[in-house]
């Protein structure tokens, strides 16, 4: 009996998720211990806001990390996406559903773009999207000019600032739909499986008949969307549509799923672990901006949580290897 309540134990503890939700539970409450003022209602839904965006933002790298690759064009999509948003708007008086849509477009065909370009060159998607990362912005500050769209819609700051319950802002709606979503896509759909299969080894991936071309497409159009939902929930928080918006995703957009379980080589990914790895982030750095930290320190902080996370990373790949060696030696 003993030895089966250890198993259990010992299962429900190699669960992804188990470890960042335990350091996020302490966190909480160390940091409202020290800072009461941490859990009151204005705080939680600042807090709220900031995980709901990055979590969308992170599910988006989290889909190309579970090909093997990665998606450093990421921020300038969201950013392209919110800066048309507001900009067919503003200067065409395009009504919010087909701006809604017409945004969207642009980021599923960014992603597409970059994915097609990949597939059909098999040169490395770093190169590629650092490539679109460079292309996009540009794109970006050519229709700005660099200067902010102020012409955002009512109902639209309406979304991005009101409360859902309490002090849970409806931005938590679309994050969460997102969440649902992508796992459902990872546990239960055709195109989920085969990205975690050519993560894991796109060679026996192809032999068993995945076409990998399709999946590599596909996973970076997911992720084109992905992003540019974070950009219009960005455009509903900031309630302007600022050119800046994207440039600061890359850290928290990596940090996030590899702290929450993913492998950056491929073949393994967690939604739950990613949204408590956005919330340890975020936590922290709220938590240091209550008590005053210089902007410095947090930046400090968040690079050795990247460090923190790759040397996690870098165990679970050494123990997954051992798992699999022992498995073939017997």
């Amino acid at each position: 009996m003993a030895a089966t309540r250890d198993s259990a134990l010992t299962r429900a503890f190699d669960n992804d998720w188990i470890g960042p939700g335990l350091v996020s539970l302490i966190a909480v409450v160390a940091i409202s211990l020290a800072q009461p003022a941490f859990l009151s209602p204005f705080n939680i839904f600042v807090l709220m806001s900031a995980i709901s965006v990055n979590m969308v933002i992170a599910l988006g790298q989290l889909v190309i990390i579970g090909l093997g690759q990665m998606n450093l064009a990421l921020g300038s999509i969201g950013g392209l996406v919110a800066i048309s948003f507001v900009g067919v708007i503003e200067r065409y008086g395009i009504p919010v559903p087909l701006a809604l849509a017409f945004a969207l477009g642009i980021g599923i065909a960014a992603g597409m773009s970059g994915g097609y370009i990949i597939a059909r060159t098999m040169i490395s998607a770093f190169i590629i999207t650092l490539a679109g990362l460079q292309i996009f912005k540009g794109i970006n500050l050519g229709i700005t000019e660099a200067q902010p769209f102020y012409g955002v819609p009512e109902a639209v700051k309406a979304f991005g600032q009101a409360s859902v319950i309490g002090p849970l802002p409806w931005l938590m709606v679309p994050m969460m739909i997102c969440s649902v979503a992508m796992w459902y896509l990872f546990n239960r759909m055709r195109i989920g499986r085969h990205i975690l299969a050519m993560g894991s080894n796109p060679h026996a991936a192809e032999l068993s008949g995945i076409d990998a071309n399709a999946t590599i497409i596909w996973a970076h159009g997911i992720s084109g969307l992905l992003a540019a939902i974070a950009g219009l929930m960005l455009v509903a928080r900031l309630q302007i549509g600022q050119p800046t918006i994207g440039d600061d995703w890359l850290i928290s957009s990596f940090a996030a799923p590899v702290i929450g379980g993913a492998v950056l080589t491929g073949g393994r990914v967690s939604v739950a672990g990613t949204f408590f790895g956005v919330v340890i982030i975020a936590i922290i750095t709220q938590g240091l901006v209550m008590f005053n930290i210089d902007p410095f320190v947090v930046q400090i902080v968040l690079g050795a949580l990247i460090l923190w996370a790759v040397a996690v990373n870098r165990l679970r790949e050494m123990r997954i290897a051992r798992v699999q060696a022992r498995g073939a030696g017997a």
